[in-house]
This record gives structure tokens, C-alpha cells and sequence, in this order.
């Protein structure tokens, strides 16, 4: 027989899930356009609707930020979009046309869902490649990458998604992470 839970742990609960509630608020004021009262009792009315119909699992955080490696990527990030929108803007007007695309398989050294899903998000808002399937369970992000034309060019994808999970695994990786990524650098791990 199953207990209820008790207020005390609902409170908990809630305070655990408050970034998110507050995320899903502010999603549904921008959402609406509107900064008012009826705007903001909706938002908590969804907010709470929503993590509570729609039960997802945890997300497991380091607890770790570090600021440098922050500025590190997001330099990175901005660098990759600029270039790759200049590529792709060519691509599309040459005469030539978009080479050969192929859908490349990219193992993460990472076990985290967390970094994994930035990962891909970060991929696929640079112009060029776009994750078409993540496979949660061995860590292998699925992309689809334009003129990539022949080997070299899909080590040359793999290797660039590679660069973007270590910035995020500076940024925001558990020990475990690091060190496998450390390990990996060093050579130790294949």
C-alpha cells in the first residue's frame, strides 16, 4: 500500500523543481507577449499542470559551472555559427551546389543526458549539421551533415562535435566526465 506523500515533501519537491517552474513561466509570458497578472497566474497554473501530468525524470547536475570554460564555448559557439553561415550561404548560391550529405554517427565520451542534450542543441543551431536521432542509452548523437564529400570530412564533423561536448564538459561536466574526457585526451581510453 502506498503512502501520500506528505506536505513537507511536496514542498521539497516543489522547491527541487523551482528552476524549471519559473523557466516555464517566463516561456509562457513571452509565449503570450504580455507581462501581466492574468499572465503570470496562467504561467504557474501550466507550470505546475505541466510537471506534474507529465512526469519526466530527474536530470542529474554536476553542481559545477565553471565561468571561464563559459566564455570559452560560448566564443566557440558564436565562431562556429559565424563560419558556418557564411559556408552554408555560399553552398546554397555557387554554382557547383551542395556537395555530398551523409547522416554520421558521433559517440559522446559523456554518460550525461544533461550534456548530451546541450550538445545537440548546440550542434544543430550552427548551420550545416542538424541531429536527426540521439541514442540516449550508448550516447551516439545521429547527424545530418552537409558536404561532407568523403572520410575526411566525417572526421572532420566528428571531431568538431567532439570539440563542442568537451567545452561543455569544462563547463558543466561531473568529475566523472572530466576525467574520462582527460583520459580520452591522454590517450588512455580508445
Amino acid at each position: 500500500m502506498s503512502q501520500k506523500p506528505s506536505l513537507h515533501e511536496i514542498g521539497r519537491s516543489l522547491l527541487r523543481q523551482l528552476p524549471l517552474l519559473i523557466g516555464l513561466i517566463v516561456l509562457w509570458m513571452f509565449l503570450w507577449n504580455q507581462l501581466t497578472v492574468l499572465s503570470f497566474v496562467s504561467g504557474v497554473v501550466v507550470a505546475l499542470l505541466v510537471t506534474r501530468v507529465f512526469f519526466l525524470p530527474p536530470v542529474e547536475l554536476s553542481g559545477r559551472f565553471n565561468l571561464l570554460w563559459a566564455f570559452v564555448f560560448l566564443g566557440a559557439f558564436l565562431r562556429d555559427l559565424a563560419a558556418a553561415s557564411v559556408q552554408v550561404s555560399w553552398q546554397a548560391v555557387r554554382p557547383r551546389g551542395i556537395g555530398a550529405n551523409a547522416i554520421i554517427a558521433v559517440p559522446l565520451r559523456t554518460r550525461s543526458d544533461f550534456i548530451m542534450t546541450i550538445t545537440a542543441e548546440a550542434v544543430s543551431l550552427v548551420p550545416g549539421s542538424l541531429v536527426v536521432e540521439a541514442d540516449r542509452e550508448r550516447s551516439i548523437l545521429y547527424l545530418h551533415a552537409l558536404s561532407v564529400g568523403d572520410a575526411a570530412g566525417v572526421v572532420r564533423v566528428r571531431e568538431g562535435v567532439w570539440a563542442v561536448e568537451a567545452r561543455l564538459v569544462h563547463v558543466l561536466g561531473s568529475d566523472d566526465d572530466l576525467a574520462r574526457l582527460r583520459d580520452e585526451e591522454k590517450g588512455l581510453v580508445s
